[in-house]
């Protein structure tokens, strides 16, 4: 059975169709990575998936449950067994970087201050930033503000990692830290991850499922070789970053 599944999933923003009839199916410890041009759905798909937004038609299931009927309460257990890394960190400026890791742990948990204190530090470590934990998010460089995010994403030890444009901002060097940490974190933390982003070089290297999203549903999906070698005109433009004449109309 499928740890995540979409089914004939739509969804609609006024009349601006954003999904169309999608089906997806994510199995334990994938590394899937979502591509396609923007206002493709890439983003929605990931709300979807851990209930921030219900599907105008069609279902989704997580570890065999059905979750978009869920009533909010019961969706909080879903969620929990999810992290999120949001595209530009979403940390709280006002509190220190110990403070913003075990934000989850203080908020879901009935864990000891002491034990908070020992799980921020290692989930530091994992992210390659020891003993910052008294730092504020002003004092960091955005890539340490986005390495600081996942620490926080990972503080419960999700079972799900949903990343949304997780090298966005970032510079080739620093964008390439955060694709390694991606790695390692999915062998580290046996977790399934679902990342969206434009960014093919990432993409290539953090994935070993690619799919890409055209019109609001799937039109290519596979390993990294398939999409490299796939002779549609679409994919080949979008993972060369060629603009075509309709791109060019404003289309």
């Amino acid at each position: 059975m499928s740890l995540i599944e979409l089914r004939n999933v739509s969804k609609a923003f006024g009349r601006l169709q954003v999904l169309r009839d999608l089906s997806l199916s994510i199995e334990r410890g994938q590394s899937i990575v979502v591509i396609g041009a923007s206002g493709s759905g890439k983003s929605v798909l990931l709300k979807h998936i851990v209930g921030l937004l219900k599907p105008d038609k069609g279902e989704v299931y997580f570890d065999g449950a059905r979750i978009d009927s869920l009533p909010e309460r019961s969706l909080q257990s879903v969620r929990r067994r999810f992290g999120f890394l949001f595209q530009m960190g979403a940390l709280f400026d006002s509190i220190t970087v110990a403070e913003n890791i075990g934000f989850p742990l203080v908020e879901l948990t009935a864990k000891h201050p002491e034990e908070i204190r020992s799980i921020v530090a290692a989930k530091l470590r994992m992210v390659g930033l020891p003993g910052i934990e008294g730092k504020m998010p002003a004092e960091l460089s955005g890539g340490q503000r986005k390495r600081v995010a996942l620490a926080r994403a990972i503080a419960m030890n999700p079972e799900v990692i949903l990343y949304d444009e997780p090298t966005t901002g970032l510079d080739p060097i620093r964008a390439d830290v955060i694709n390694q940490l991606i790695v390692k974190l999915k062998v580290e933390l046996d977790a399934t991850s679902v990342t969206v982003t434009h960014d093919m070089h990432s993409a290539f290297k953090i994935g070993d499922r690619i799919v890409m999203l055209h019109e609001g549903r799937p039109i290519i999906d596979g390993p990294p070789d398939v999409i490299r070698a796939s002779a549609d005109p679409v994919v080949k433009r979008f993972i060369s970053g060629e603009a075509g004449a309709a791109d060019i109309a404003g289309d």
